[in-house]
This record gives structure tokens, C-alpha cells and sequence, in this order.
């Protein structure tokens, strides 16, 4: 049961309640004022009747009776006892106030009709419940326009809650709007909790950006002074990781341009096959391109793409150079028919679950055995099919090999265009 109906259920249950209630409260309050009124009259009439027995010896005309059958057995045993006292009976002859008292030997009685009280408490018992029927009528669509509005709120804060976690920190739910109240609270805290959030990241990606730059610079001298020594083992050795070291920087400054959405794609149409054949030239690495069912994907003829090639091209050598890095060979790419779908495979063992489950993470490059690196070729990976509109998808090969399946979008803008 949600929320909403568990407030209506319990608004329904406290009104039906509450009409119970007052409904017995009044019913035993207007049942014992009538019983005291008639235990009081027939005291008064009993007395009377006594002194007028008392004087004449006679009950004539003062409406008690002298050993009345119909008295109930507790009360004639009481009078036996010498004692005089008053009993409620509702038997066949209907209510009645019974009242009772020694006089000359004998059991002097009085017998006051309540079937006219017992119907009004009878009548005042069916309007209690009417009122209370009307009550729950009118009470219960407030309790389900409140419950609505509540739910409607907190569901309100779980999808902006949601769209946080997915990345959106602009996302807020703008309590300041709302009644002051515990959800309003939660509700300030989810925006609070999004700004120190958003905050905290902007802050690491201008110091990633500042980092970057700053290294840029000194960066170019050494590469300079690498340039300059002597052939030699130990030459050869500082060149690579300068070389590895710039490659880093400029993937930081890449990171940092996408993180800060300065990227922007220039899309046109161009043929995929040539662009997937000059990427795989520009790794030197050995890939197997596979081109779906048509043949001349790989002449020109074949499916174009409404897409910026520059990003496409980096998106796939990133993604075969990470199989060659962390996976066995060999490396495949593989081409949709349409051409909407580019696939790379290689024949490791495959991403690790926290990649699957999470996503690509700067800096982390998953289990041991999936090689060396700084985790962010993925990164960018992602960020690029973000920024020319694709879908970027990881996953595993059933008979092992991690997959990257990238998707293009189809429709009037970037996609698949044939002719």
C-alpha cells in the first residue's frame, strides 16, 4: 500500500472512530439521564403513594399498586429484606423503571413506562450514526486531497532525488515554495545536499583544469629537453614517459573541457567505413573490422552518419586501444548493417562489475588483471558519445571478452543516413 492510501486508510479509520466514540458517549449519556429521571419519579410517587397508604390504608389514585405481579424477583427480594429500591427492566411489557418499598406487610410498588425514552435514544442512536456516515463522507476526500498533494510532493523530491544521482546537480525541488512542513524540510535538505554537491565538483574540476594547465607549460620545455639528448637506452626510456606523461595532460584538459560542457559537436554527414578504417590506421594496433551484411561499407558506398568525425574517431580508438590494454587479442570491430551500431570487442576477461554497475571512473582502470592506466580513456569515451547525442553501453561477451557498444541516434538529427 502507498503512502497516499495508507493516509486515506488511516483518516478513515480515525473518523470512523472518533464518530464511534462520540456516538457511545452520547448514547450512555442520554441512557443514563433517562434511566436517573425515571428512578427519580418513581421514588417521588412511591413516597406519595406511601403516605397516602400510610393515612387511608389505600393506593387508590397514586399510581402505585400493591403486590403487582409483573415485579421483578430481585426487587421483591429486597423488599423482603425490609429495604426499599428501584430496577430498570425491559421485559415484555416493554422498558420500565420499577420501584419498590415495605408498607403494612405488604410490597407497595410503582411501575414508570420508558418506551417513549427508549425510542428517542433509539432515534438519537441513528442520527449518531448518520452524522457519523456524513462526517467520514465529507472528511474522507479532504484526507485523500491532502494525501494526493503530499504524495505528489515527496514524489516530486524522489524523481529530482533521482535525477541528482543520475548527474543533473542543477535539478532542485524549490521548497521555498512549499508549506512549511517536514517535507519542505527534506526538501530543502535534498537542494541544499545538490548545492554543497555541485559546489564540491566544480571545485575538482577547476582544480583538475588548473592542474592540467599549469602542467601544460613545463610540461612542452621537457619535451623539448627530452628531444635534445643523446641517442641511448636512457634517452629512448624519457622520452616514453614524457610522452605518457603528455598524453595524460591532455586527456585531463579533455576531462575538463567535458565536465565544464565547453565541448561542442560539429556534426556532418560522412561515410562510416572511411572513418572507422582511418582510425584503426591511426592506432597501429591490430584490429578486425567486421562491416555487418554490406560490403561497401568500407569504399564510401555504404551507410553514412550524421555525426562529428573527429569525436567518433576518438571515441573508437579510445575504445581499441583500452581492448588491446586491458583485453587479449584479437580486437574486433564490428558495424551494423545501418551503420547505427559500432562494436568493440576484445577477448579478455571482460569489465569488471564495478564498470558495469557504476560506469566508467577517471583514474580507476578496475581489477589487476586488465593491465595498467589511468582510467580515463572510457572517460572521455563517454563523454564524447554524450556530446554528439549517442549512447555509450558496457558490457561482457558470454563466452568472455568485454564489449563496448556504441549506438548512434537515429532520427531527424545525428544517425544512420542512407543514399
Amino acid at each position: 500500500m502507498t503512502l497516499r492510501w495508507r493516509i486515506v486508510a488511516l483518516v478513515a479509520a480515525a473518523t470512523c472512530a472518533a464518530a464511534a466514540a462520540v456516538g457511545v458517549l452520547v448514547h450512555n449519556a442520554s441512557r443514563e439521564r433517562e434511566l436517573s429521571r425515571a428512578r427519580d419519579a418513581a421514588r417521588t410517587t412511591l413516597d406519595r403513594a406511601a403516605l397516602t397508604y400510610a393515612r387511608t390504608g389505600g393506593v387508590q389514585g397514586s399510581g402505585a399498586v400493591l403486590e403487582a405481579p409483573a415485579l421483578p424477583g430481585g426487587l421483591r427480594r429486597l423488599v423482603g429484606k425490609g429495604h426499599q429500591g428501584t430496577e430498570f427492566v425491559n421485559g415484555p411489557g416493554g422498558p420500565a423503571m420499577w420501584a419498590a418499598r415495605p408498607a403494612g406487610g405488604q410490597t407497595l410498588s410503582v411501575r414508570i413506562d420508558m418506551s417513549t425514552s427508549m425510542r428517542n435514544i433509539g432515534a438519537l442512536d441513528t442520527n449518531i450514526i448518520l452524522a457519523g456516515l456524513v462526517t467520514t463522507t465529507v472528511v474522507l476526500p479532504l484526507g485523500v486531497l491532502t494525501a494526493e498533494r503530499m504524495s505528489r510532493r515527496l514524489r516530486t523530491a524522489a524523481a529530482t532525488a533521482r535525477r541528482i544521482a543520475a548527474g543533473d546537480l542543477d535539478a532542485r525541488i524549490s521548497a521555498a515554495t512549499r508549506p512549511h512542513d517536514e517535507i519542505a524540510e527534506i526538501s530543502g535538505a535534498v537542494d541544499s545536499m545538490a548545492a554543497a554537491l555541485q559546489e564540491r565538483l566544480l571545485s575538482e574540476q577547476r582544480f583538475t583544469a588548473d592542474v592540467a594547465h599549469e602542467l601544460r607549460t613545463p610540461l612542452m620545455g621537457l619535451v623539448t629537453a627530452a628531444e635534445l639528448l643523446p641517442p641511448g637506452e636512457a634517452a629512448g626510456y624519457v622520452r616514453d614517459r614524457v610522452r605518457v606523461l603528455s598524453t595524460l595532460v591532455e586527456d585531463l584538459l579533455e576531462i575538463s573541457r567535458l565536465d565544464a560542457g565547453a565541448e561542442e559537436a560539429d556534426l556532418s554527414p560522412c561515410p562510416l567505413g572511411p572513418v572507422l578504417d582511418e582510425v584503426i590506421a591511426r592506432t597501429g594496433l591490430a584490429v578486425r573490422l567486421r562491416t555487418g551484411e554490406e560490403e561497401g561499407v568500407r569504399d564510401g558506398e555504404g551507410p553514412k552518419v550524421w555525426t562529428d568525425p573527429r569525436r567518433l574517431e576518438r571515441i573508437v580508438a579510445n575504445l581499441v586501444a583500452n581492448g588491446h590494454r586491458h583485453g587479449r587479442e584479437p580486437v574486433e570491430v564490428t558495424v551494423a548493417a545501418d551503420g547505427s551500431t559500432v562494436t568493440v570487442r576484445d577477448h579478455g576477461s571482460g569489465y569488471p562489475d564495478d564498470l558495469l554497475e557504476k560506469g566508467p571512473q577517471r583514474f580507476r582502470t578496475g581489477v589487476r588483471e586488465r593491465g595498467r592506466g589511468h582510467g580515463l580513456g572510457l572517460t572521455i569515451a563517454a563523454g564524447q558519445a554524450q556530446v554528439i547525442g549517442a549512447t555509450l553501453e558496457f558490457g561482457n561477451a558470454s563466452d568472455g571478452g568485454a564489449i563496448a557498444t556504441l549506438r548512434l541516434p537515429e532520427g531527424p538529427g545525428p544517425g544512420p543516413i542512407h543514399g
